[in-house]
This record gives structure tokens, sequence and C-alpha cells, in this order.
């Protein structure tokens, strides 16, 4: 039997953490330094670790955890506050980049060699850039005391509207993967898979507080059973209705989002994300890129993958907030809020990989685009927050 996988676990959790941190002195996400260690460790560079089930397996488990976490984070109150100006902005945020992503996808003629038509690639791409990973604008507005603004509030519950649009667009698209798929079929299996999660989710419920209520310890198996109910319900969303399993993560999160243990429960996955499966599954994604395969063509898609992932978001939400009423200095904030794809995007290239639906020639514009995207938003959201200085009036 190898052992490898062991050696090959250290290394991944140190380069994840030493290079972490490096990236967070330099006042940049941590999850840059993980995917840096992965592009380091890969063949882009020293070649030292190669991709393997094991590590692919770990990978996944990472992915549901992370979606899962997402679903608790959301603030459903939030998303009731922000109303119909949020779902606004997030809907321009989705359409505008779905639509260049395709653009650009089929102006440079990328295709996949699993898939018979290019064109489900291409909507695919497009779907990667409607990604929004809020964390990071969060981080940066909290430091400038800047999440109680009008336009803070906004970016908060359009980036949740955001996600929630992205996993529905996700979950279509992955679904049309077979060609012999009804589009029709597909929604209702949608629909029934969400009808499912909400009487699954308050019967898991009930029954955890009946036997919470008995636990001397209830904390410790309630976390247990909860993440028990989170795998179940990837398991269903994948084996039965056929939508992604991360779909159903996300969903099971969402549902425990009100429990009174949420708190708890977040803090006890995150210390599993943080130890293990997240560094995994970032380095992972670094593992995949393979910087030999960047041709010209590859080259110029990325420079033009770049330059719409930013636009679109800064132009769709932009109009989206200016539609709504806001001022055009609040718009402008709100679309650079809305930049960063981070991890988000990470999750759904994974997807869309697993299922045949991305090459692996197209990895690494899509890491570059991550990783440059996630560093210019902190950076951008300073320059729309900075408030003019007063001039002082002159001494006569």
């Amino acid at each position: 039997m190898n052992y490898d996988y062991l050696l090959y676990l250290a290394i991944i959790l140190m380069s994840t953490k030493l290079l972490g941190l490096i990236t967070r002195r330099a006042h940049m996400p941590q999850v840059v330094g993980a995917l840096l260690a992965g592009l380091i460790l890969g063949p882009a560079c020293l070649d030292l670790i190669e991709s393997s089930t094991f590590l692919n397996q770990v990978s996944e488990i990472g992915v549901i955890v992370l979606m899962f976490m997402a679903g608790l984070e959301t603030d459903t109150d939030e998303l009731k506050r922000s109303g119909l100006a949020s779902f606004v902005i997030a809907l321009m945020g989705v359409l505008f980049p779905l639509a260049g992503g395709f653009g650009v996808a089929y102006a440079c003629g990328v295709s996949s060699p699993d898939l018979s038509s290019s064109e489900l690639l291409h909507i695919f791409i497009g779907i990667i850039l409607t990604a929004t990973s809020v964390s990071i604008t969060v981080e940066t507005l909290k430091e400038m005391g800047k999440v109680s603004t009008k336009a803070g509030t906004a970016i908060l519950g359009a980036a949740i509207i955001d996600d929630i649009l992205g996993i529905v667009a996700l979950t279509l698209v992955t679904s049309m993967a077979d060609p012999n798929t009804n589009i029709l079929l597909v929604l209702m299996k949608i629909v029934g898979f969400f009808v499912f999660a909400v009487i699954f989710g308050i019967a898991f419920g009930f029954i955890m507080q009946k036997w919470v209520s008995m636990d001397p310890r209830p904390n410790r198996r309630h976390v247990i059973m909860t993440f028990a109910f989170c795998l179940v319900m990837s398991f269903c969303a994948e084996h039965f209705f056929g939508v992604a399993d991360i779909t159903g993560a996300y969903v099971a999160g969402l549902v425990l989002s009100h429990s009174t243990k949420r708190e708890i429960i977040y803090r006890e996955f995150d210390t599993v994300s943080y130890l293990l499966v997240a560094p995994v599954f970032f380095a992972s994604i670094g593992l995949k890129v393979e910087l030999s395969s960047m041709s010209s063509s590859v080259l110029l898609f990325t420079v033009l993958l770049l330059a719409v992932a930013i636009f679109t978001k800064v132009f769709g939400c932009g109009l989206g907030a200016k539609a709504m009423g806001y001022t055009g200095k609040e718009s402008f904030q709100i679309g650079i809020g809305m930049i960063s794809r981070g991890e988000v995007a990470l999750i759904v290239a994974n997807k869309g990989e697993s299922l045949g639906l991305l090459a692996d020639s197209l990895y690494a514009p899509i890491v570059i685009t991550v990783v440059i995207t996630t560093i210019l938003t902190p950076i951008l959201l300073k320059i729309a927050f900075k408030e003019k200085e007063k001039s002082s009036p002159a001494v006569s």
C-alpha cells in the first residue's frame, strides 16, 4: 500500500498555511495563498504533488463543507430588509457576467473534448463569472467602517441573492450536461428538490430538537447529526433529483440558518474546514493548473475573461443600483463590491470539471481571473469609498 498521500497532505497543509499567512500580511485574502501553494506544488511549477483520487475526494468534501457554511451564513432577515433593490442589483450582476462570459468564450472559440457541443461550455464560463464572494468585500468594508452604509447594505443583500441565482443557474446547466435531458423535466426536478428540502429540513429540525433536549451533551451530537444531514442532502440532490451536490449542501445550510445552534455548528464546521478540507480543496485547484497549456489563444482568452469579469459586475450591478435610485457614487461602490469571485467561482469551476463541462486547459484562465479579482476588490473598494478631503480656506 502506498502511503505517499500522508506526506502529500502534510506538505499541502504546511504550504497553504505558510503562504496564507504571507498573503494576509500583504493585506490579501488567505485563499490567494492557498491557491499559490497549489500552483507551486503542482505541474505549473515544482511538480512535487500530482492530483489523485484521494485528494479529489477530500477536495469534494471540502466543497460540500464550504457550501454548507455559505448557506449557514446566509442572513434571510437581510434579504427581507434589502428587498427589491438587492434583487434587481443581483439579477443584473448575474445576467451581465453570464452574457459577457458566454460572449468571450464564443468569440475565442473555446471548446472541451468531452462535449459534443461548445455552447454548453460557453454558458458554463458565463455561470462561473456570475459568482460573487462577498467575504473579501465584507472584511474590507468592516476595516473602513462602511458596512452599515447604504451601499454596504446593498452589497450584502445583493451578494446573498446573487449566490442563490447562481446556484439555480448552475443546477440548470449541470443538469443539461446530458444531451438527452428534457428541460421541462429538469425544472420539475429542481422544484421537487426544493420541496423535498423544506419538508426534510423541517422534519430533521423537529427530530433533532427532541433528541437534543434529552442529550446531556447536546452541542457535540447536534453538530455530528447536522453534518450527516448535510451529506444526505448532497447525496439526495445529486442522486434522486439530478441537482448538483453542492446545491444540496447550500440548501442544507440555508435550512439550518435560523437554528438556535447556528453559531455552534458554524464554529465546529469552520474548524474542520480550516484544519483539512478547505486547504486541500484550494490547493487541488492549483494542482490542476498547467501553464504549459497557456498558448497565445488561451492567453488572449485569459485577458479578455479578466476584463469582462471586472467590467460586467461593475456595470451590471451599478446599472441595477442606479435604476433603484442609488446615486452615481453609490452605484459605482456597489459594482466594485461585487467584483471578487473568490472561493465561489472556484467551487463552480471544480463542479464543472468533475462533470466534464470544463477542459483542464481552461483552469489557468479561471484561477488567474479569481486571484486578480480577489486582490483587486479591496484596493478598488478603498478608492471608491475614499472621501474627498475638504480644502482648507486660504490664509489672507
